[in-house]
């Protein structure tokens, strides 16, 4: 009698497609396959861009959205929830409703509300639901800081908040831990501070590379979903997925004429691997 093989952890992934597959649903699955997962994915808008920019975003169906995922549910044992962009509102509340039977499963928001370049993914009306219905059934949440300022923005506010406000607003709202990345600060190092109920749990940092990367975010919020399918800890997995995201950067490679694209098999290439600044715990 043959023995049967071990199913590897599965991870599903509601996101947009991405032609280049710098981004979106083709860069979680790339992730989460070189990490050791079996990636599962629901589309939720089908988009049209390169790597300098996106000129289009389509929504796909709420109904086809959630009978992709109930279809992938009711026949595979999923370990973990990554979430990307959306694309309406609808989409948001058929997702909210999904999750939610499966309270169990850790679920990782990246809040994709704009491109790379600017591009905006998330109209007010999406975000509000993301606030109402999805933060308080997110394990982590990983918005950079003008991710995080919008999603606490409120008319009260005569500046923007500091990140450790952002964090604890979003905390208020219902996310379990939130990781606030700096990729979008003037700073000679990218700072990625991990915010949980009691405070800050960690603080990494890392060179900042040159240049302008087109789905650095997807890499790393899929990443953490990887480790924490795995079975990892939060503070673990969120270690171990910068590890992993920050080596996908530095070999990064420019494809077309705008962002370099991160390789998420750098370790399959045989090439040396560059040094890396240590993170730093708090």
């Amino acid at each position: 009698m043959t023995a049967q093989i071990p199913v590897p952890p599965l991870v599903l992934t509601f996101a947009a497609s991405d032609p280049t597959s710098g981004a979106g649903l083709q860069a979680d699955l790339l992730t989460l396959a070189s990490l050791g997962c079996h990636p599962v994915g629901a589309l939720t808008a089908i988009t049209v861009q390169d790597t300098v920019g996106v000129t289009g975003v389509h929504p796909l169906a709420a109904e086809l959205l959630e009978q992709q995922a109930r279809a992938v549910l009711e026949d595979m044992p999923v370990a973990a929830f990554k979430l990307g962009v959306l694309g309406s509102v609808e989409n948001v509340v058929a997702i909210a409703e999904i999750v939610s039977d499966y309270p169990e499963i850790p679920l990782v928001f990246d809040p994709v509300l704009a491109s790379g370049r600017g591009d905006n993914l998330s109209g007010e009306d999406v975000i509000a639901a993301m606030r109402e219905l999805l933060l308080p059934q997110t394990t982590l949440l990983t918005p950079n800081t003008p991710e995080a300022r919008r999603l606490v923005e409120s008319d009260e506010d005569e500046h923007e908040p500091s990140p450790e406000i952002c964090a604890t607003r979003l905390i208020e709202l219902g996310a379990e831990y939130v990781l606030i990345t700096g990729t979008h600060e003037n700073t000679p190092v990218v700072v990625n501070t991990l915010y949980g109920s009691a405070g800050r749990l960690r603080e990494d940092r890392w060179e900042r590379l040159p240049g302008s990367y087109h789905g650095s975010g997807c890499t790393l919020a899929s990443a953490i979903a990887a480790c924490l399918a795995h079975g990892a800890s939060i503070e673990d997995a969120v270690r171990d997925a910068q590890d992993y995201t920050w080596q996908a950067l530095a070999h990064g490679f420019r494809a077309g004429m705008g962002q370099f694209i991160p390789d998420r098999f750098f370790w399959a290439r045989g090439e040396e691997t560059p040094t890396t600044a240590a993170g730093e715990s708090a």
